[in-house]
């Protein structure tokens, strides 16, 4: 059974530490097109807060960063192409190599949070000690089974699963709301209706199964 770790990870050891220090509004998220270019790891980012042009101009001058440009552009997001020096796409390999595969990963202010899959719970140590021998300090904060008890404990469906810690960690529950149901969708692979409805049945049945006793969700 594979296992699935929440990390979070200093931008300064990471990528995009100065951009994220100098623009803390900003938020950005690796988008899920995958790619097989040894030279594509994280082509495309979507950066939404903040004043966007001013955040492309710092990625522009970052360290790690050769090229970047714009993909794509919304209302409220911008989707940058990026091209990664040599230095960051071997860290890229090198997480890979230590057999952690990259299903998710966002940054803000000065910290990358990465969702890293495994497949067994000593692969993860593994990869935590042979990077903390190089300096980069992968601090997990969660760790679990996608198909264990974890979503199945209340009564959610990987799929409402998938799409509530997904709310949570785009802030899409934030009062100012940090994502909207459109970005949300983006990082789900599904459209922002879709993604709000599924949120919104997740919901009730996170709260009907885990915070009401028997017999209140009926009213008696």
């Amino acid at each position: 059974m594979g296992v699935i770790g929440d990390f979070t990870v200093p931008a300064a050891s990471f990528a995009l530490a100065e951009p994220l220090a100098k623009h803390p509004e900003t938020k950005v998220t690796a988008d899920r097109q995958a790619t097989h270019s040894p030279r594509e790891v994280f082509p495309f980012l979507w950066a939404t807060g903040g004043d966007l042009n001013a955040f492309g101009d710092s990625i522009a001058g970052a360290p790690a960063v050769e090229t970047v440009s714009v993909a794509e552009r919304t209302d409220d997001a911008v989707m940058f192409r990026v091209v990664w020096d040599e230095a960051f796409q071997t860290l890229i390999h090198e997480m890979v190599d230590h057999h952690a595969s990259i299903v998710e990963a966002s940054a803000a202010s000065d910290a990358w949070s990465l969702r890293l899959r495994f497949a067994d719970e000593e692969m993860v140590s593994s990869f935590q000690r042979h990077f903390e021998e190089t300096g980069r300090r992968f601090e997990v904060r969660s760790l679990w089974h996608p198909s264990g008890p974890r979503q199945r404990e209340y009564g959610l469906t990987a799929e409402q699963y998938e799409a509530l810690a997904a709310a949570v960690r785009a802030g899409y529950f934030d009062v100012p709301r940090d994502a909207s149901a459109a970005e949300l969708g983006e990082r789900l692979g599904i459209s922002g209706n879709a993604a709000s409805q599924r949120v919104r049945r997740g919901s009730a049945v996170l709260v009907r199964n885990a915070l009401l006793l028997d017999g209140e969700a009926d009213g008696t």
